[in-house]
């Protein structure tokens, strides 16, 4: 019953109190390392023609709720609304290690930023399907993390930017080429070296 809650609360009224929030979607360890060698290697597009606006987000879920409060309560504890907007509970921000209480002060990070998915083929979408990767609750795109992580990234990649915490890497690393996989983005040579020396870090079939 608790995982039918919290499957609704975050895929259908996005929300409803959780006693138990829904873990983030995870990339299989196993094949991380197989779908990077699939991963097209091509130099970074321009930057011509970007904006976020290209890239609409955030997405209604329920009466006054979008997904960054769907994000909010699936990776907070001990949740906190008002009305439908999230007022309190605790989070801890995976890229850092840093523990906070007030929502103002978490970011939603995409994990393949919006920037450097238009340099890698994003640019050729039209503005549906970027708002589809936006917004993507499926893949492990979307993450509370402290502000201050979430804006030091910006829109580097790996070969450019590692999180502060790194049993992290491993993680991180698969979860960006999970993304990538999915969406059929490319990747630059450094950023499929660093890639490559991160998951060089993990056990065969692990998820840490």
């Amino acid at each position: 019953m608790a995982a039918l809650t919290a499957a609704l609360a975050l895929g259908v009224v996005g929300c409803v109190p959780q006693d138990e929030p829904t873990t983030p979607p995870s990339s299989d360890g196993g094949n991380a390392a197989e779908q990077l060698s699939q991963l097209t290697v091509a130099t970074a597009g321009s930057m011509k023609g970007y904006s976020r606006e290209r890239f609409p987000h955030w997405r209604d879920t329920g009466k006054n709720c979008d997904i960054r409060d769907s994000i909010l309560q699936r990776d907070g504890k001990d949740v906190k609304l008002s009305g439908c907007n999230v007022v309190g509970g605790r989070w801890e921000s995976v890229y850092d290690g840093r523990s906070f209480s007030d929502p103002s002060d978490v970011d939603i990070d995409h994990m393949v930023p919006l920037a450097n998915a238009w340099r890698s083929g994003a640019d050729e979408w039209d503005n549906a399907k970027r708002g589809d990767f936006a917004n993507d609750t499926t893949r492990p795109q979307l993450f509370a993390v402290s502000a201050s992580s979430n804006r030091a990234k910006g829109d580097q990649d790996p070969s450019q930017w590692k999180p502060a915490n790194r049993s992290y890497w491993c993680k991180y690393a698969q979860d960006w080429v999970t993304v990538k996989h999915y969406w059929r983005l490319t990747v630059t040579t450094a950023e499929k070296a660093a890639l490559t020396d991160m998951l060089e870090g993990c056990s065969v079939g692990s998820d840490s």
